[in-house]
């Protein structure tokens, strides 16, 4: 199972080594096949946001992550998640180094996943949510299920990229009803 970068890593996987040793494959708000704007993906996210990413983290990490949580979340829109999420995530995110934060940043905004994507040969499913503020549906959770053979893509109504925690009794329902399937 990927989420966000993750996904990336497991197509990259994929691509790589094929799929003998995977049963299924879920992504879930995953950056996948591209997340950055480029000539071969003029759709992308402008990478002048990456870079602003970078220079919040370099400017003040703790803050920018305690400010970047309500996009996250969704709670600027109308989704619900207790301080204690905030919290969570905010210590999360800072037992990483902030060298590897901004090289996240960087691998996220800048590889292309399409290739590993092709050859995707496993029952995949696909969750994205549609109001994704960090990760838009359209070039990511969308073209995703479209490249892969035989995806099923779900879309959450109103989620947001951080729908495990908001829409986690949907996702964990449709995580069992998909590996029950298997």
């Amino acid at each position: 199972m990927g989420f966000s970068m993750g996904g990336g890593d497991v197509a990259r996987y994929i691509g790589r080594y094929g799929s003998e040793r995977v049963a299924a494959l879920v992504l879930l708000g995953a950056v996948t096949p591209v997340f950055g704007k480029s000539a071969t993906n003029p759709d992308g996210v402008d990478l002048s946001v990456f870079e602003g990413i970078r220079e919040g983290l370099r400017q003040d990490r703790a803050q920018f992550i305690s400010d970047f949580a309500p996009a996250f979340y969704g709670t600027n829109a109308g989704q619900t998640v207790s301080e204690g999420v905030f919290t969570q995530t905010l210590n999360i995110a800072l037992l990483a180094s902030l060298k590897g934060t901004i090289d996240c940043v960087t691998a996220f905004s800048e590889t292309d996943f399409r290739e590993d994507l092709a050859k995707i040969d496993v029952p995949t499913l696909v969750i994205h949510g549609s109001n994704d503020q960090i990760v838009p549906i359209d070039t990511t959770g969308k073209a995703a299920a479209e490249m892969i053979r035989g995806a099923v893509l779900k879309v959450y109504d109103d989620a947001p990229h951080g729908f495990a925690v908001t829409h986690q009794s949907q996702l964990n329902d449709d995580l069992l009803a998909f590996l029950q399937a298997r």
